[in-house]
């Protein structure tokens, strides 16, 4: 039987999806499991799935399109089933517009345009609203036209290289990049007669460039503002010392092919603390406290369009070896946008290390709906005093952040302890 396939919902509340690149033409067989394509969320860039064995008949929208949830994108093909009864499930739209098939190839690509939706009339030019076409009507993805609003942009200065000249996400940015360079730098003119306090402002003058923002960033922004303003956070501090730490692990990378970092052990020793205080591994929902059984813990990778936190399950029950291979291949995978969705949602806690860039100590905003957040500092040498004397010992700092909600103080001040006691003697995360 053939199936129609419709844009899924990879992301949580997302409403549109940027079809990056198909991974299948037209005609092709394909079975279950096998990535169909690749669609851009605001944090990553996600492979589909087929979820039925058949033939690509024909696929419906172009790579760089912006399709709404629920949106037709592909016909799948049962083997030996008749095409035109297979074409009946797209019932009007099917003669709409051109789309590629195995028995109707495209000669420029084998990726067809989309199925053509009524063009929207726009009203007369305003700040906040591109003018109309000529004819009335202007061929841009729902995407494109929200964009474009929000930074005034006028759609019919861009040329689209859509299916039949629509405006895609990619033009507008090529538009927007564009203007940024284009754009006269802000500089102070040379005066006739060149004075002290002129010439002062001739080499001091002020020059920018203005750079779009991605909707990775644009995603970040409006989430740690929404955790900020809404979500109640207070801090707990703690110094840790970690001598034995950083003993234990030399004599690891001495003897072992997988070397581990710092990091890992910081991330094993919040797994145990979370193991040791139960009632701190919860999260809030306006319904109930979700209380977790495993130690879930999503890690802060930086990237080039922004901060990502993948997710790694069960951490409690890991090798420290088989956990420093997870962060690594995650966060590769973090940097190259090969994330998958799944990875970037859920845990209740969250680790964030600033120690390698020499940070000693700094706080760190909650990830909602994650109910803590560590921060954690570099460590170096420091005084301190052990049995009424004064020695020098390698000292770590590091800041809980915790949502009131969902953990009080006194609790959040029990978890802290027990991942003091947990860092201090890492030999028991081995047994």
């Amino acid at each position: 039987m053939a199936t129609l396939i419709r844009m899924p919902e990879v992301a949580a509340g997302a409403t549109e999806i940027v079809l990056s690149r198909w991974q299948v033409t037209a005609g092709q067989s394909v079975k279950v499991g096998d990535v169909l394509a690749e669609m851009e969320t605001e944090k990553a860039v996600v492979d589909y799935a087929a979820d039925a064995d058949g033939i690509v008949h024909r696929i419906l929208v172009a790579d760089g399109a912006s399709v709404e949830v629920g949106a037709p994108i592909m016909l799948l093909l049962a083997a030996g089933e008749d095409p035109s009864v297979a074409d009946a499930l797209l019932g009007g739209d099917a003669a709409a517009a051109p789309v590629a098939s195995a028995a109707e190839p495209v000669a420029a690509s084998p990726v067809a345009a989309p199925i053509a939706t009524a063009p929207v009339a726009t009203a007369p030019t305003s700040a906040a609203e591109p003018d109309v076409a000529a004819d009335g009507r202007i061929f841009a993805s729902p995407l494109v036209r929200k964009m474009a609003r929000e930074r005034s942009v006028n759609l019919n200065a861009i040329a689209g290289t859509g299916p039949q000249g629509r405006i895609v996400r990619r033009d507008l940015d090529a538009h927007l990049a564009g203007q940024s360079q284009s754009a006269p730098v802000a500089s102070t003119p040379a005066p006739t007669a060149t004075t002290g306090s002129e010439l002062a402002k001739q080499e001091y003058s002020s020059s920018y460039s203005m750079v779009p923002h991605s909707g990775m960033r644009r995603a970040i922004a409006r989430r740690l503002t929404e955790s900020k303003s809404t979500v109640p956070h207070f801090y707990v501090t703690a110094d840790c010392k970690v001598d034995a730490l950083l003993e234990l692990r030399k004599r690891i990378n001495d003897s072992s092919p997988v070397k581990i970092s710092v990091n890992d052990i910081v991330v094993k020793a919040v797994a145990c603390a979370l193991m040791d205080v139960p009632e701190s591994n919860v999260v809030w929902t306006p319904d109930a406290m979700r209380r977790y059984e495993s130690a879930d813990i999503a890690i802060a990778v930086t990237t080039d369009g922004g901060l990502l936190t993948p997710v790694i399950r069960g951490v409690e029950k890991r090798s420290l070896s088989n956990l420093s291979l997870e962060i690594k291949e995650l966060a590769e995978r973090a940097r190259a946008g090969k994330l998958r969705q799944e990875e970037l949602e859920g845990g209740s806690f969250a680790v964030s290390n600033l120690g390698m860039f020499g940070t000693k100590e700094f706080t760190a905003i909650l990830n909602p709906p994650q109910s803590g957040i560590l921060a954690v500092g570099a460590a170096s040498p420091r005084a301190i005093v052990e049995d009424g004397q004064i020695v020098v010992a390698n000292v770590m700092t590091v800041t809980l952040s915790a949502d009131h909600r969902a953990v009080d103080g006194a609790l959040a001040a029990e978890w802290l302890a027990a991942f003091v006691r947990r860092i201090e003697n890492p030999l028991g995360m081995l047994v």
